[in-house]
């Protein structure tokens, strides 16, 4: 990319995997051919999105994915992650939509012709709403219930997929979505949010029993996001907060998923906040992972709080930030990687996904985001260092590959590297696009 940078160093393992990522929410629209999600109803309620937006129609990936597969492929990329929608494949009475299926076969064929790898994530926060209306991810039935979605999938799908996600980002679902109410479906609670994560990880284990059992020679594993929490001083009592914080956001998800247990956190949390954990459970979820995705955007600070043991601050003055008001620091990332790799026996890593929103603006038929092209060299180049220092990553994706609707902004944040104009639905390639396929092209010569 720009200033010389070179990403030979992400080349050391020859199979390396560079990659765009979308969901299918985010992107798709076509809501007219699928059950409504929780997503659709929380849009409705005043006040749930800043712009009053939804995502019935989003970018028309419904209808245009050809174009936007074509795009993967022109730009140079080697794989493209994308989400299936719940609520386009099983319907409220209990039946099948085979046209949802046949949707995502095509992609899936279309990947295959044109040589791109096929990231599929079977749950990015799309909850059929008449599941949430039977309490949703508050109840261990919807974990069983998506095991018999992943069963569905899968056999539809049979081998065009190279690497299945059962969930991305469980604690977005759980902690946004269950505990701040800032997510569909958008209930307030601390006695809601580990309950929820539960489900969440429990349905993780179910369906990666499922894959294992269906497609046995697919890698499979799940994506969690994390916030490295950084001590606001040298005091022990901040030095706490932080550890504190980092089992609430990170260990709390990672934990159980690869040793079958959750922190010392879970003796220390009252009554009506723990989970419900039945016999069999840990064992269910701390199923082998192929892989293990990690989603990286910022760091955060915190300090010491008395209610709460905890308080995330804002990020420092003067401190380089993106649209959403997330500090930029890569270094966090390569940090990151070194601690879990030195915490766990961890399975191959993908950094699947990083990226920035940043206000962008066409000009003269372009768009110069030259932060994000900073944020993206800097960031890749902490992977490599990362790789260097030992830690056994395969393949690092962008987030994202459009702009789109993005969950409680609406349509305020742009993180893609393609512009979308979301009055015509044209796309137009970024500089930081323009520049990743240079490079990617020039690598694949």
């Amino acid at each position: 990319m720009a200033n010389g940078f070179k990403l030979s160093n992400l080349l050391s393992q020859p199979d390396f995997v560079v990659g765009v990522a979308t969901s299918s929410f985010q992107i798709e629209g076509g809501a007219e051919f699928r059950e409504p999600c929780i997503w659709d109803t929380f849009c409705k309620k005043p006040g749930a999105i800043k712009d009053a937006s939804d995502g019935l129609f989003a970018c028309d990936h419904y209808s245009r994915w050809h174009e936007d597969i074509a795009l993967v492929d022109e730009l140079g990329f080697d794989a493209y992650r994308f989400s299936v929608s719940w609520p386009r494949i099983m319907c409220a009475d209990g039946s099948i939509n085979q046209a949802g299926l046949d949707f995502y076969i095509s992609i899936l064929d279309e990947l295959k012709r044109r040589n791109l790898k096929a990231f599929v994530t079977l749950y990015h926060w799309e909850l059929p709403q008449y599941i949430e209306d039977q309490g949703g991810w508050l109840n261990r039935d919807t974990a069983q219930a998506f095991a018999i979605y992943t069963d569905v999938v899968s056999s539809a799908f049979g081998q065009r997929v190279d690497t299945y996600t059962t969930l991305n980002e469980p604690f977005c679902s759980a902690y946004l979505g269950y505990e701040t109410g800032i997510h569909a479906p958008g209930k307030k609670g601390a006695q809601y949010g580990k309950k929820a994560a539960h489900n969440l990880l429990l349905a993780h284990g179910l369906s990666m029993q499922v894959l294992a059992r269906n497609v046995p020679k697919i890698r499979r594993g799940i994506v969690l996001n994390f916030t490295p929490f950084y001590a606001s001083s040298e005091d022990s009592q901040a030095q706490h907060a932080a550890e504190v914080a980092h089992d609430h956001f990170n260990d709390w998800y990672l934990r159980p998923v690869l040793q079958g247990e959750y922190p010392e956190l879970l003796n220390r949390l009252p009554q009506n906040e723990r989970p419900d954990i039945e016999p069999g459970d840990m064992q269910i979820i701390a199923q082998p992972l192929d892989y293990l995705g990690v989603n990286y955007y910022t760091r955060s600070f915190v300090v010491s709080d008395e209610q709460h043991e905890f308080k995330i601050l804002p990020p420092p003055d003067k401190a380089p930030v993106t649209a959403m008001n997330w500090e930029i620091f890569p270094d966090a990332l390569r940090k990151l990687l070194l601690k879990l790799n030195n915490d766990y026996n961890l399975p191959p890593l993908y950094i699947t996904e990083n990226g920035m929103a940043s206000d962008d603006k066409v000009h003269q038929g372009e768009v110069k985001d030259e932060l994000r092209v900073a944020y993206l060299r800097d960031h890749m180049q902490a992977v490599a260092q990362a790789m260097e220092a030992g830690v056994d990553i395969r393949g690092y994706f962008v987030w994202s590959l459009l702009d789109n609707f993005e969950w409680a902004e609406g349509y305020l944040k742009r993180f893609g590297i393609v512009h979308v104009d979301f009055n015509t639905q044209q796309r137009l390639p970024k500089q930081s696009a323009l520049l990743l396929s240079t490079w990617l092209l020039q690598r694949n010569k």
